[in-house]
């Protein structure tokens, strides 16, 4: 299994704009593969409510039996050789996984604040750990989830665990409301708004250099990927857009839509993935919703 990293990504602070951080992030998206894409699965916010008496995703280390393992909560600054394991029900690493877009295992970590966010693919071992090699560039406190589907319990869920990297800390506020990101020579623009509930639609809409992209490679199965994170208690979803690749009906571009639910009022960070000119971006955006669920 190979490793495929999309790299160290900063979100914008105080200009509305998303860029990646100085570090290798640019070279580590480009030529990434999509694999083989089996037992696809629409690994939706959905799922994250369906389980765990309507608990929102990520906000457990151990749920159905299933626990995350971290081999160290506390690593040092910069580059760190990151392990973990995921434990059965039986307390044993578990080795048997299916797929989700292509992959056994999602791993996001971010930083509390939601101003950095990493979405990575490390390689499983044959003793069920689970390795990669990231590069943390701030102290401070992370949060890590896993997205997967352990094959013996059927379904889709996401673990999460705290990570502290140390040294001296400067924590930022998360970034305040935006629709509009820069990522190098890529504009991207969110139309719509999150809702609890039943949930509501969400566009993003990707020009370059002033033009509508047409041409929207398909990177793990799909035109894109959103991460939405709640400031404050780091509320997961994991959304993948309506369609895909090769359906016949799916456009490669502008426009990547997505319907989205979220857990209740608050201010979101959201993290979208895509891909052009085979290079991996991210764009970061952060909305604010005062709506409850009825």
């Amino acid at each position: 299994m190979s490793t495929d990293t999309h790299g160290n990504h900063q979100a914008a602070h105080a200009d509305h704009t998303a860029h990646h951080h100085g570090h290798p992030a640019a070279a580590a998206h480009a030529g990434h593969g999509e694999g083989d894409h089996t037992a696809h699965a629409h690994h939706t916010q959905a799922a994250h409510h369906a389980h765990g008496a309507s608990v929102p995703g990520g906000l457990q280390v151990t749920q159905d039996g299933y626990t995350l393992d971290l081999a160290q909560t506390i690593v040092g600054r910069g580059d760190v050789d990151f392990r973990f394991r995921i434990l059965g029900p039986d307390g044993r690493p578990v080795t048997d996984y299916t797929p989700i877009h292509d992959r056994d295992l999602h791993l996001i970590v971010v930083q509390r604040e939601l101003t950095g966010f990493w979405h990575v693919h490390p390689e499983l071992a044959a003793d069920g750990t689970w390795s990669i090699r990231l590069n943390l560039p701030e102290a401070g406190s992370y949060r890590v989830f896993t997205d997967i589907s352990p094959t013996l319990l059927g379904r889709t869920i996401t673990l999460g665990a705290d990570l502290a990297v140390s040294g001296a800390y400067d924590p930022r506020p998360t970034p305040g409301q935006t629709r509009t990101a820069v990522v190098d020579d890529h504009e991207v623009i969110l139309d719509g708004d999150l809702a609890p509930g039943d949930g509501d639609l969400l566009t993003f809409t990707v020009r370059k250099d002033g033009r509508p992209v047409t041409d929207l490679q398909p990177y793990l199965a799909a035109f894109g990927h959103l991460v939405v994170l709640r400031a404050g208690d780091l509320a997961y979803i994991h959304v993948h857009p309506n369609g895909e690749p090769g359906d016949g009906v799916t456009a490669s571009g502008p426009d990547i839509t997505f319907h989205t639910a979220v857990p209740g009022p608050g201010t979101y960070r959201l993290f979208l993935d895509f891909k052009h000119g085979d290079t991996v971006r991210t764009a970061a955006f952060t909305l604010v919703t005062t709506a409850h669920q009825h």
